[in-house]
């Protein structure tokens, strides 16, 4: 009698265990539905290898996970209590929460291209109201557990039947089968750079396909090359998102002369006296700041007047900004005078230029003074108007000519360390090496061309070079501007915020005559105006700081943030701010939403 108790306990445990496969199965089909929503927002693929791809990871994640939340959640209790009436309601009751967890991960996705975790939850919270609207996040939830208790009542009914076709291993060889393929193929797509493939990496929660490096790491081999750039969501960017409206018969020369490491507490009389009395004559912004810390941001910020979060979007490979597309759409000459080293940028962003690049084997201030010249010579055989973008990269490297005498040391202004000083120092010397540059050069060109002087990013004093890259301080962001409005002197000096994602709006209002509203193709508005947002946007994709009227936060790609106050001395212990760190994330956001 015992031993018959025991034979039908077993036999009802593993009709129960049978039944939690299938019903987890079924999760997992129901999971892959809510999962196109996250294909929509990166993108379908273009191809049949992305497609191949995407059919197989899907089937293997979703059903992995369906099958997770079974083992870890009903598994249990499936050993605990082995009765099917209050397993199937409980199972219907975890399947209904897993999936509407799963529902508002796709909300938050496609909202601020990041999923569900302790941080992003925290901030999400504050943003319920708007993410949640409408009456769907009742509806959805009472028509999912309606869904699930007739769904696990069916299965329980017609177990005894689906035991015996047999079906359920074909079913766990192919869901395995697909699972380890996405893998594979994916290890594949990785060493040979296969974007298609790679950019679905993040699309879909919890998930963690294998790399080409971690996977030979792990049999002993090295990877001769390994692409450590981070894959982003790579749906199509709309940029700019309306056609642009321009149109002038006015047609100023402009030139914009952007200086690497270029700090703002430097723009001094002894430092620099002839620019120092140049800002003075004219429109000078002395709260400015780069839109990066390092020159591939500061440049991106300068040109596309984009957030740094989309710097790595696919479609600006081979899209040039709006504001020398329309340059070119209106007949002038563009060109590009700079160092070899500055054209190593992955995107388009000088597609639209003539280059004049030069040699860097006599120096980098050797190189800067044959790229004036360079210029000088250049614009003397132009016929229309011209744009011109000369990027000088002395500062950044303490770098000067051989014999330059320069000026006399001084002692700085804040507290350094030995090493320190003597960069200090050194980088006064770049600096006045350059203002000698610049007083030659502006006394060169026609009386009515529109010039913007600026820097590329500010200069922290250190031998590192991996150092600025996460040094996100004023010193290092905080960059002078200083424009001349075509040859008229217009001496004003403006107190308020400004940073480089307002100077293409500037220019396409004031010079190109452009109709359209500034957040059509820019991060930013208009210089002439206070800027309407609380926050400045600094960095890329991987490391970005948020600076505000008190504070600076700063944030990694793993949402590890520190917040420091507005002279970067302290780090101040509070929490984030999630208003600001919203609107961050919606804008960059949306040039992909239209």
């Amino acid at each position: 009698m015992i031993e018959r108790k025991k034979e039908m306990s077993r036999d009802r445990v593993s009709r129960l265990v049978s039944w939690g496969h299938w019903f987890a199965f079924f999760n997992g089909f129901l999971a892959m539905i809510i999962g196109v929503r996250y294909i929509e927002t990166i993108g379908a693929p273009d191809s049949w290898i992305g497609w191949g791809y995407l059919i197989i990871s899907t089937l293997g994640h979703f059903s992995f996970l369906a099958f997770i939340v079974y083992l870890v959640v009903l598994f249990p209790i499936t050993l605990i209590l082995p009765y099917s009436k209050i397993l199937r309601g409980l199972a219907a009751v975890a399947a209904t929460i897993s999936l509407c967890i799963l529902l508002y991960d796709t909300i938050i996705y496609d909202d601020y291209g990041l999923h569900l975790s302790p941080f992003v939850f925290d901030i999400a919270w504050a943003d319920l109201n708007a993410l949640l609207q409408g009456t769907s996040y009742i509806v959805t939830p009472l028509g999912l557990i309606i869904l699930e208790l007739t769904a696990a009542n069916y299965l329980w009914k017609r177990i005894e039947s689906i035991r015996k076709s047999n079906y359920g291993y074909k079913v766990v060889i192919f869901i395995g089968c697909c699972f380890v393929s996405s893998h594979l193929i994916h290890i594949w797509a990785d060493a040979a750079d296969i974007q298609e493939i790679t950019r679905l990496d993040d699309a879909y929660p919890l998930s963690y396909p294998a790399t080409a490096r971690s996977f030979m790491e792990s049999h002993g081999i090295e990877k001769s090359q390994t692409n450590t750039a981070e894959h982003h969501i790579q749906s199509s960017l709309n940029y700019p998102i309306a056609p642009l409206q321009c149109q002038t018969s006015h047609h100023p020369n402009m030139l914009v002369i952007a200086i690497d490491g270029f700090r703002a507490d430097l723009l001094d009389q002894n430092t620099m006296p002839f620019l120092h009395q140049y800002a003075q004559q004219n429109h000078y912004f002395n709260q400015h700041l780069s839109g990066g810390n390092v020159h591939r941001s500061g440049m991106f910020s300068l040109l596309y007047s984009l957030q740094g979060s989309y710097i790595n979007a696919n479609d600006l490979n081979y899209r040039s900004p709006v504001l020398t597309q329309q340059l070119k759409q209106q007949g002038y000459a563009l060109a590009h005078f700079a160092p070899q080293m500055a054209l190593s940028h992955p995107l388009a962003i000088y597609q639209d230029f003539e280059s004049h690049l030069q040699d860097t084997d006599s120096g980098i201030a050797a190189a800067d003074i044959k790229a004036i010249e360079t210029f000088t010579q250049w614009q003397l055989q132009q016929n229309a108007a011209w744009f011109a973008l000369i990027n000088l990269q002395s500062p950044d490297s303490y770098d000067t000519p051989i014999g330059f005498l320069g000026i006399e040391t001084v002692k700085p202004q804040h507290e350094l360390k030995p090493a320190q000083k003597v960069l200090f120092n050194q980088y006064r010397q770049s600096l006045n090496f350059i203002d000698k540059q610049l007083a030659k050069l502006l006394s060169e060109i026609p009386d009515d061309t529109l010039v913007i002087i600026t820097g590329v990013s500010g200069k922290v004093f250190t031998s590192n070079n991996d150092e600025p890259r996460s040094n996100l301080s004023p010193a290092n962001v905080k960059v002078p501007l200083i424009i001349n409005w075509s040859g008229n002197q217009y001496a004003k000096t403006v107190d308020y915020p400004t940073s480089h994602n307002g100077i293409v709006p500037t220019l396409m209002t004031q010079m190109l005559n452009c109709n359209n509203k500034a957040s059509d193709y820019s991060s930013g508005e208009s210089l002439l105006q206070p800027s309407s947002a609380s926050w400045t946007y600094v960095g890329d994709d991987q490391v970005f700081g948020i600076y505000q009227e008190d504070e600076i936060t700063v944030i990694d790609r793993h949402g590890k943030y520190r917040i420091y106050n507005k002279d970067y001395t302290q780090q101040l212990r509070k929490k984030i701010s999630a208003p600001e760190l919203i609107e961050v994330m919606r804008e960059g956001r949306r040039f992909y939403h239209h």
